[in-house]
């Protein structure tokens, strides 16, 4: 499956970071200073370029402009931007760190993604963060003991399914207010994550600093 990769001006790490013919990177305002240190050239460049300043005019890259006054993130234009061009896979790069508000916003956009069927996970340089709705993740492979968070993104999720970790579930619910999921950790070595009805938003890899 192609997958639409977005950079942010939060931080970024390049793990895993390598599109493909097909693939389709969109640089959202300030991430494209990112993509300059690594000598990659987005297809699209868009933002309201508060971080960015005045956009460089390059040739081959689209240019999407967009007011300050608006009702969406950057990221979250560049979401609806992959998706609306029949993108379901999406990488978010410097999407976390910075403001919190901001990666708040990021994982609200993910849970929305995730729910109309999208594949999305955010790559920070401590943790990978997953939107899984209605459906089953797996883990890519980590040693025994990393860690893994899984929170309910909405009010209630059900029919909750933990395998290959420390602390399994078995058709459980989760609810927006109560943090079962927290610090749990790898048994196995590619656990699997599965919800029947709901979204869940799952952090793997995160230091222990609890």
């Amino acid at each position: 499956m192609a997958t639409c990769y977005i950079i942010g001006a939060g931080e970024f790490t390049p793990r895993h970071f390598s599109p493909q013919p097909g693939d389709l990177v969109i640089a959202a305002d300030g991430g494209y200073r990112y993509l300059q240190q690594i000598g990659i050239m987005p297809h699209i460049l868009l933002g309201d370029f508060d971080s960015l300043g005045e956009p460089p005019r390059l040739s081959g890259v689209e240019l999407l402009r967009h007011p300050v006054r608006k009702d969406d993130t950057d990221t979250g234009l560049a979401l609806r931007v992959g998706w609306e061009r029949g993108y379901r896979d999406f990488a978010l790069y410097g999407c976390g760190g910075g403001r919190i508000d901001h990666l708040l916003a990021n994982f609200q956009s993910m849970g929305q993604y995730a729910g109309m069927g999208a594949g999305v996970r955010l790559i920070d340089p401590g943790y990978t963060a997953y939107a899984v709705a209605n459906g089953r993740l797996e883990l890519p492979p980590a040693a025994q003991g990393t860690l893994v968070s899984v929170f309910c993104h909405g009010q209630i999720a059900r029919g909750i399914t933990l395998q290959g970790l420390s602390y399994p579930l078995e058709n459980a619910e989760l609810t927006c207010d109560w943090p079962l999921g927290v610090s749990n950790a790898y048994e196995a070595s590619q656990p699997v994550i599965e919800v029947k009805e709901g979204t869940l938003l799952v952090v793997a890899g995160c230091a222990d600093k609890a």
